[in-house]
């Protein structure tokens, strides 16, 4: 079944593009015509570029690993913050800290402050500081928060980026392509498609066409996640089922060994009753010629 359909593009309004002197000469391809000065995406190429996106974002979240979403223009900030949140994944909408995932420990070091912070509130730290010292370290806490609690839980590099707009994002691009981590974008008439790993043609300005492109692509992650948890749970259930198993095989095995000694005991027996016949006899015949002599 397919994530979206030519309608549901068009009334986005994902096809339209920027002004045709503005355009990249690398989208001709996803370019479908210019229309008053205007250029207009080719919805059946977004289509297209948008089910390939979406299949690997749903592999990599599948897989456990996560996805960074980068948006920190003003139209797509609160949508991807909003939407994102539902699926655990990390996203940065503020300023992009330069060097966030080529210098990531010490980005990292930026986050286990704020915990570190959050610490000294609970275990009674702050009452032995003066009211400057509490101000200015509270600061510190709520402008660490802006920048990073978004990527509090990100302990490791990101599998994949997804970048709304790559001309405003080119940092963050750049970083990725540095480390060889794949980027997923949303590519407008004025950007070169050639510089990420996943292009999708859409409008990159309008609110809804943004809303979107996030919506399919954030349900791909839950299919992925969802996947991953029925996975996990068969193969616990088949766990189970195989432990049971053994123990019934180690059960029967222990009764057959039994069972198997219970007869050892039983022929045993025999043998030494048929031994006390034997010698009671052989004494009986002596006793015999004894009396036979005489």
């Amino acid at each position: 079944m397919p994530r979206t359909n030519f309608n549901e593009l068009l009334d986005a309004g994902v096809h339209f593009g920027h002004l045709k002197r503005k355009w990249n000469p690398a989208m001709a391809p996803y370019i479908f015509m210019e229309r008053n000065g205007i250029h207009i995406i080719d919805l059946e190429q977004t289509e297209k570029k948008l089910e390939e996106a979406a299949s690997a974002i749903k592999q990599i979240a599948k897989s456990g690993k996560k996805i960074l979403f980068v948006a920190t223009k003003k139209q797509a900030k609160d949508i991807v913050a909003d939407r994102v949140k539902q699926v655990n994944m990390p996203y940065v909408t503020e300023r992009w800290p330069g060097g966030m995932l080529t210098n990531f420990p010490t980005i990292r070091k930026a986050v286990k402050k704020m915990s570190s912070i959050d610490k000294m509130a609970t275990d009674g730290t702050f009452d032995n500081l003066s009211k400057r010292e509490k101000l200015q370290i509270t600061r510190q806490r709520a402008k660490l928060e802006k920048m990073l609690g978004s990527i509090a839980d990100l302990t490791r590099l990101p599998a994949a980026l997804f970048v709304v707009d790559i001309i405003k994002e080119y940092i963050a691009v750049r970083e990725a392509k540095k480390l060889a981590i794949p980027v997923i974008a949303m590519v407008d008439t004025n950007s070169d498609p050639n510089a990420v790993d996943f292009p999708i043609p859409a409008n990159d300005d309008a609110s809804k066409s943004i809303s979107l492109i996030v919506d399919i692509l954030c349900k791909s992650v839950e299919e992925g996640l969802n996947e991953r948890k029925t996975e996990k749970e068969k193969e616990s259930d088949g766990k189970e089922k195989r432990s049971a198993k053994d123990s019934k095989a180690a059960a029967k095995k222990i009764r057959s060994v039994k069972a198997e000694e219970f007869e050892d005991d039983e022929e045993v027996e025999e043998e030494g009753e048929e031994v006390e016949v034997k010698l009671q006899r052989e004494a009986g015949d002596l006793y015999d010629d004894d009396f036979s002599d005489e």
